[in-house]
């Protein structure tokens, strides 16, 4: 049997769709039958991986989810692969009440405080007239690379991509790219140090300083 034939005929095809997704899911979350016995053959969860009890795991086999080694998904997360992958690396904590909406990729050692919301989806808003739940939806992948850190009650909207050990401050709205090595703040998430590593590990001086409203740099001592 060809699993590849087989997924692009329903993906092509909206009667299998409909029949697929009704057999699938109830009122948008997956059924009983696809939790218990279908997501464990397919989904990875690596070793000494956690879910918390009271997670709210609203993922089935239409899309990816992964959980890496030593990971967790700490209580009351809510995560959805309905639109797009969810993909967890090693070493990785998603904090209390965060909500993560695919397609969405988290690197390795990275920690989500609480309260974070990392949704790829936005729904479209074209036509006044009509309300906005049928105006189609649009998802664009989220990705947080490695050694990063979000600080509580931030959110990441569709398309984001942030560097490697950046630190977002809490309650900050990340709507644009954060490059490597930087520290962002604020609505919407501005970067206000980056890492120099034009000098040396040991040099005093190795942050730059970027003032609010200003593109240019300065230098000061750490």
């Amino acid at each position: 049997m060809d699993l590849t034939k087989i997924k692009n005929k329903i993906k092509y095809s909206p009667t299998w769709k409909r029949r697929i997704h009704h057999l699938m899911f109830c009122n948008a979350r997956p059924r009983l039958w696809v939790k218990w016995f279908l997501n464990p053959l397919v989904f990875h969860h690596g070793k000494k991986a956690v879910i918390r009890r009271q997670t709210v795991m609203n993922v089935s086999p239409i899309n990816q989810f992964r959980l890496g080694t030593h990971s967790t998904i700490e209580e009351y997360t809510i995560v959805d692969n309905g639109v797009g992958d969810v993909l967890i690396g090693d070493y990785t904590r998603i904090g209390l009440r965060s909500t993560i909406i695919g397609p969405v990729q988290i690197g390795n050692h990275v920690i989500l405080a609480q309260n974070i919301t990392i949704s790829g989806l936005n729904h479209h808003y074209e036509n006044p007239q009509l309300p906005i739940h049928q105006q189609g939806v649009a998802t664009a992948a989220i990705r947080i690379e490695d050694n990063s850190w979000i600080g509580a009650n931030s959110v990441i909207t569709a398309g984001v991509q942030i560097g490697k050990h950046v630190v977002v401050g809490a309650g900050s709205v990340v709507t644009k790219n954060i490059p490597d090595y930087s520290i962002a703040v604020g609505n919407p998430a501005k970067v206000i140090k980056k890492y120099d590593f034009s000098f040396p590990i040991d040099h005093p001086i190795r942050v730059q300083v970027t003032p609010s409203g200003n593109s240019s740099s300065t230098t000061v001592t750490v």
